[in-house]
């Protein structure tokens, strides 16, 4: 549901969250969400949540139906790396879409943590508790979990102090020649496809480190820190560099090599500050098994002995 709002002048100069709660009766943390997931526009363009609404600006907002759910706790398979009574790590695989959405409450990774961890923060509301960052569904690797509100605030104030790392490895079409570089270029919604996301001047900013690991042939293995966390961001950084990530039906080719059922794109590093002791937390998590054959694969292809 999309509602429009036309900024009136007892609204100027207000911070674009604070406006968002009063005209359209949201919480001021479910308007970050939204702005933060690109449901909202300012005179066609997003904005950040600070940005200072103006007389005349026309604000639209895109709503989802306010929906009676109950999320069912399911026994899914998941490989639970770190556990205790305020934070689980989860190395997520591939194919598992994390949290309930347009209408479909089961088969998450959501449901799944219902069943097999004890408690979950609600900060995130019914849909997405526990959730402090997300992966795609056909990317897999390790994820934070925060198992009360105290530890989701300072996870969450982590990312945003890009004090949590996260670290991904990717293999990506082409060879790329620098061995090491930046990707500075914002990311909004592409306006031809709206389930896509593009680079755009007037999007989010975005920034992602990036170290060639091994050139093969015909790819290229990078090891990829983000610095944001934007909606699908390295697979939208990696197609402008011209490299899409192998296996990315969305971004990449059409026509791929391999039989692959998604990107390989993995999260094998993560790191942050424990919220409650203080302690240096730094998980890895190897490559999946398919990532692994593909690796072997062209490693045959240049004569490399395994």
């Amino acid at each position: 549901m999309t509602s429009k709002f036309e900024v009136d002048s007892v609204y100027n100069e207000m911070r674009l969250d604070t406006y968002l709660s009063l005209v359209a009766e949201v919480s001021r943390s479910h308007a970050g969400k939204l702005l933060k997931d690109g449901c909202v526009t300012v005179n066609g363009k997003e904005r950040d949540k600070a940005y200072l609404v103006k007389q005349g600006d026309v604000v639209e907002v895109e709503l989802p139906e306010q929906v009676e759910c109950d999320i069912p706790a399911e026994d899914i398979p998941i490989n639970i790396v770190y556990q205790d009574s305020d934070v689980a790590v989860i190395n997520k695989q591939q194919g598992l879409t994390v949290h309930p959405a347009n209408n479909v409450y089961t088969g998450t990774l959501v449901n799944a943590l219902l069943y097999h961890v004890k408690d979950l923060s609600g900060i995130n509301g019914v849909l997405r508790p526990g959730i402090v960052h997300r992966l795609d569904k056909d990317t897999s690797g390790l994820m934070m979990v925060a198992k009360n509100d105290f530890a989701h605030n300072s996870l969450a104030a982590q990312i945003q102090t890009k004090e949590c790392r996260r670290i991904y490895t990717a293999l990506v079409e082409g060879v790329i020649k620098e061995d090491s570089g930046i990707v500075d270029k914002a990311i909004a919604r592409s306006t031809a496809d709206r389930k896509k996301m593009a680079v755009c001047n007037d999007g989010r900013n975005a920034v992602t480190l990036y170290t060639v690991m091994k050139r093969y042939r015909q790819n290229t293995l990078l090891r990829l820190e983000l610095k944001t966390g934007r909606t699908h961001q390295i697979r939208v950084h990696c197609k402008y560099l011209g490299h899409p990530v192998v296996g990315d039906a969305t971004y990449g080719y059409k026509n791929q090599r391999f039989k692959l059922d998604g990107q390989l794109l993995h999260a094998s590093e993560i790191m942050f500050t424990h919220p409650r002791t203080g302690e240096q937390m730094h998980f890895t998590a190897d490559l999946p098994d398919y990532f692994k054959r593909v690796l072997e694969i062209l490693d045959k292809e240049q004569g490399v002995k395994l």
